[in-house]
C-alpha cells in the first residue's frame, strides 16, 4: 500500500469507529449492531481498511494488547464486595458449565453443520465460549435488569473473556502442532494452569508497579491514567511473550486487584483512558469485519443460523438452568440468564487472529471460522438487542421505575426529609460522614448506608446500586458541588444538590453546574433556619390546593417516580400524584 492508501485507511477506520458509535448512542442500540455491518460493508467497498494490508502479520498482536487495555478496564468495573455468597457460586457456575457445555455441543454440531474437521469445529467452539462486558454491558444498560442481575452477568461476561482466550490458544496450539484434539494424560490442562499461573504473575507485577505509581510516587489524573496503560501493556506483552494470551488474565487481575484493594489512590476520573477504550472497541470490530468478505459469508450463512439458534434455545437455557439449581434466583431471573449471551470482541479476536494462521497451514476448514464468527457475533447481538427488554419485562426482572432516593447528609431536617419521604412510599437510604450524624439517622430508623459508600462511587466504572436518584444535603456546599461532578455518571438516575447561599464565597459551590434543588428561596441555610424554627415536611394528595405559606418540594407519582421541584424546573401536582411540601416555622 502506498502512504495515502495508509493514510486513507487510518482515517476512515478512525471515522467509521467513531460515526458508529455516535449512532448507536443516538438509536439507543449496542454499538456493535452498528459497528460490524458498517465493518463488514466498508471492507466489501475498499481494501483500504482491510487489517492484513493495511497493518500487515502484526495485527493479531495489537489486538492482544488492544483486548488486554479493554479487559483491565472492565477489571476496575468488578467490586469483590458485590460478589459474595450465593452469588459468587452461581458466576462460577456460569463460568464452568457454560465453558464446558457450549464446547462440547459445538464441537459435537460443528462438523455436521458445516462439513468441517472435528479439530476446526473444536477451535470455533472455544471461541465461542466466551461473551464480553462490552456488548453485555450497553445491553444491560438498554434493558435495566435488577441489581443481582446485572452484576451476574456482568461478573460471568468479564471472566469468560480471559479463560476463553488462554483455552482458545490451548487448543489452537494443539491442532496447529499435532493436527488434533489430544486431551489425554492431562497434558491440557496442564498447560492451562501453567497459563493462569503465568497470567496471575503477570498481574502481581502489574499490581506492584501501579501501587508504586500511584500510592508511592501519588501522580495525579494525566500520569496515573498514562502509568495505568503503559502498565497494562508492558505486563500483557511479556505475559504474551512467555506464553500466548496469558496477557489478558494479567490484565483482569490487574484491574481487580486495583480497583480492590485498600489504599491505592485511583484518579477519580479517567476521561483520557475511558475514550481510548471506547476508541479501541470501535477500531478492532471495525478492522475485524472489514476482513470478512460476502464470498466467504455466504457458504456458512444457513449453517450458522443454525447453529446461532442452538446456541440461544437450547445451550444457553441449559447452562442457565444447571448453574442456577439450588439457588435461591427466581424463575424470572434464571430465565433471564438463559436468554443473555451475546458474543463480543474477544471472540472476533481471538477468530482473525487463529484462523489466518490455520488458513496459512493449510488445515482444511480454517477459512471458516472468521465468516461464521462474524455471523455468530452479529446473530446474538442483533437477537438479544431486539428481545432482551420486553422479555426482561415479561420475566418481571426490569428493575421498578419506584425511584430509591439516596439522602447524603445528616442535619436534623435532612432527616426529616427523609422520614417523610419513606412516609410517601419510598425506600429511603442516607448517608452521612460523621459519627453523630449516622447514629442521628439510625436513631430515626431510617436505612444508613455503608461507610465507604461515597468513596466507592468515585470510581468511575462503579455503581451505586440500588440508588436511582442522589440527593447531596450537607452543610459543605463545596463538597455538595464536588460529589454532583464525580457520582452523577455512577448512579443509574439523577444527581441533585441543595443551593448554597447566594452570596456564598465557596470555592467551587457558586460555580459548578447541575440540578439545583428547591430553586433560589429555599436554598440549604434558610432551609435549616426554616427547620429549626419549626416548620415540617408533609404529605399532601394532589388534589388538595396546596395552602398558602407551604412550598412544593417532591412530587410522588402513582408509580412511585419522584420529581423534584428545582431551580429550573417547577412542578404542579397532578391529582393522582402525592406532593411534598415544607410548612410554615
Amino acid at each position: 500500500m502506498t502512504g495515502e492508501d495508509i493514510l486513507l485507511g487510518i482515517a476512515l477506520t478512525v471515522a467509521l469507529a467513531t460515526g458508529s458509535q455516535i449512532l448507536a448512542n443516538k438509536l439507543r442500540v449496542p454499538a456493535l449492531i452498528i459497528l460490524l455491518p458498517v465493518g463488514f460493508t466498508a471492507g466489501a467497498l475498499t481494501d483500504v481498511i482491510h487489517p492484513g494490508r493495511l497493518i500487515g502479520p502484526d495485527f493479531p498482536a495489537l489486538v492482544s494488547l488492544s483486548v488486554a487495555v479493554i479487559l483491565y478496564d472492565a477489571g476496575l468495573g468488578l467490586n469483590l464486595r458485590n460478589l459474595t455468597g450465593r452469588t459468587r457460586a452461581i458466576v462460577l457456575k456460569l463460568l464452568v458449565i457454560g465453558i464446558l457445555i457450549t464446547f462440547f455441543a459445538v464441537s459435537a454440531i460443528g462438523p455436521a453443520l458445516f462439513d468441517i474437521p472435528l479439530r476446526v469445529a473444536a477451535m470455533i467452539a472455544v471461541i465461542l465460549v466466551v461473551s464480553g462486558p462490552t456488548v453485555v454491558g450497553p445491553l444491560l444498560e438498554y434493558v435495566r435488569p435488577t441489581d443481582r442481575l446485572r452484576r451476574i452477568l456482568i461478573w460471568e461476561g468479564t471472566l469468560t473473556d480471559p479463560i476463553g482466550g488462554i483455552l482458545g490458544a490451548i487448543v489452537f496450539h494443539a491442532i496447529a502442532t499435532t493436527g488434533r484434539i489430544d486431551i489425554g494424560r492431562g497434558y491440557q490442562i496442564g498447560q492451562f494452569l501453567i497459563s493462569m499461573g503465568v497470567g496471575v504473575a503477570g498481574g502481581a507485577v502489574g499490581t506492584a508497579l501501579l501501587w508504586l505509581a500511584l500510592r508511592k510516587l501519588r501522580l495525579g489524573e494525566t500520569l496515573g491514567t498514562l502509568a495505568q496503560l503503559a502498565t497494562v501493556i508492558l505486563v500483557s506483552a511479556g505475559c504474551d511473550i512467555a506464553r500466548d494470551d496469558t496477557g489478558l488474565i494479567a490484565a483482569i487481575v490487574t484491574g481487580l486487584a486495583v480497583t480492590n484493594l485498600p489504599g491505592l489512590d485511583m484518579p477519580a476520573r479517567r476521561p483520557f483512558l475511558e475514550t481510548l477504550v471506547q476508541l479501541i472497541i470501535g477500531l478492532l470490530f471495525i478492522s475485524i469485519s472489514s476482513a470478512v468478505t460476502p464470498a466467504s459469508v455466504t457458504p456458512v450463512l444457513v449453517p450458522s443460523l443454525v447453529l446461532i439458534a442452538v446456541l440461544v434455545l437450547i445451550v444457553r437455557p441449559l447452562v442457565a438452568f444447571a448453574s442456577a439449581r439450588g439457588s435461591d434466583l427466581t424463575a424470572g431471573e434464571r430465565g433471564f440468564i438463559g436468554w443473555m449471551a451475546p458474543r463480543g470482541i474477544v471472540a472476533a479476536s481471538t477468530a482473525s487472529a487463529f484462523a489466518a494462521t490455520l488458513v496459512e497451514k493449510g488445515l482444511p476448514g480454517a477459512s471458516e471460522i472468521l465468516p461464521i464468527t462474524f455471523l455468530v457475533i452479529v446473530g446474538t447481538v442483533l437477537l438479544y438487542a431486539l428481545t432482551a427488554a420486553p422479555v426482561a419485562r415479561r420475566l418481571e426482572v426490569v428493575r421498578p421505575s419506584r425511584t430509591r432516593p439516596l439522602l447524603v447528609g445528616g442535619d436534623p431536617w435532612v432527616i426529616g426529609l427523609g422520614k417523610a419521604l419513606e412516609a410517601a412510599g419510598l425506600d429511603v437510604l442516607m448517608w452521612a460522614g460523621l459519627d453523630e450524624e449516622r447514629e442521628r439517622i439510625t436513631a430515626a430508623g431510617i436505612e444508613l448506608a455503608h461507610g465507604e459508600m461515597l468513596a466507592t462511587a468515585t470510581n468511575p466504572r462503579a455503581r451505586l446500586e440500588g440508588v436511582t436518584a442522589v440527593f447531596l444535603l450537607t452543610d459543605d456546599d463545596d463538597f455538595n458541588a464536588l460529589a454532583s461532578v464525580v457520582v452523577k455518571d455512577n448512579v443509574q438516575g439523577p444527581v441533585y444538590r441543595v443551593g448554597p447561599p447566594q452570596d456564598s464565597h465557596g470555592v467551587v459551590a457558586p460555580y459548578t453546574g447541575g440540578d439545583i434543588l428547591f430553586g433560589r428561596p429555599l436554598v440549604r441555610h434558610l432551609l435549616a433556619a426554616r427547620y429549626r424554627r419549626g416548620a415540617r415536611f408533609l404529605l399532601q394528595p394532589g388534589t388538595v390546593p396546596v395552602p398558602p405559606g407551604h412550598d412544593v418540594l417532591f412530587v410522588v407519582r402513582p408509580d412511585g417516580r419522584l420529581d423534584p421541584v428545582t431551580e429550573t424546573r417547577a412542578i404542579t401536582p397532578m391529582p393522582s400524584d402525592t406532593a411534598v411540601l415544607l410548612g410554615p416555622a
